[in-house]
């Protein structure tokens, strides 16, 4: 994941309902499931080449193909985990989370009713050098607008208020192994 977030960070903008194929456009763009889900399919993809055997099935792949709050429901479904609100804390966390956050009640929800009110996903990804968690995210309401990363505890702190409402779900898309489903 790393490699992609070198690659892409600062480098690419943000549009809504813009998946992996945004990333070969000019200028590049990609929403926030767009980007989680090159994200983990590259995660998981490197998991079973690493191996050389399949740690991720296709199902499992293909259920992270979905929006923001799809992809937490599926991953806490096939995990049997979550964690809400004020659960969501760094030192809690899985190693290389995804978190869903209800950011609000956009009018683009309205039509396309979201599970939790969902409407925002972001990957934790580790940086090789020191381990450091950061979050990665594309995001289109707060400049710079795109691929961005953060560190985890800043990041944290920015989402203090969805924690106190209850608006956060982290979940652990490593735990989806084969041999867990």
């Amino acid at each position: 994941m790393w490699r992609l977030v070198e690659q892409y960070t600062g480098k690419v903008g943000y549009q809504r309902g813009v998946k992996a194929e945004g990333l070969a456009a000019d200028p590049p763009v990609i929403d926030c499931s767009g980007w989680s889900r090159v994200l983990l399919s590259a995660a998981m993809k490197a998991e079973n080449d690493a191996a050389d055997c399949t740690i991720f099935d296709a199902a499992t792949m293909s259920a992270i193909q979905a929006w923001s709050d799809r992809i937490i429901e599926a991953i806490e479904m096939r995990t049997g985990r979550v964690l809400h609100g004020d659960e969501v804390t760094a030192e809690s966390i899985p190693r290389c989370a995804a978190i869903g956050v209800k950011q609000g009640d956009p009018a683009w929800a309205r039509n396309y009713p979201r599970s939790r009110g969902i409407t925002h996903i972001v990957q934790v990804v580790r940086r090789p050098i020191d381990d450091a968690p950061m979050v990665s995210e594309s995001l289109g309401w707060i400049e710079p607008y795109g691929i961005r990363l953060t560190p985890l505890d800043e990041w944290l702190v920015l989402a203090r208020p969805h924690m106190q409402a209850g608006e956060i779900w982290a979940v652990d898309p490593f735990a989806m192994t084969t041999s867990s489903n």
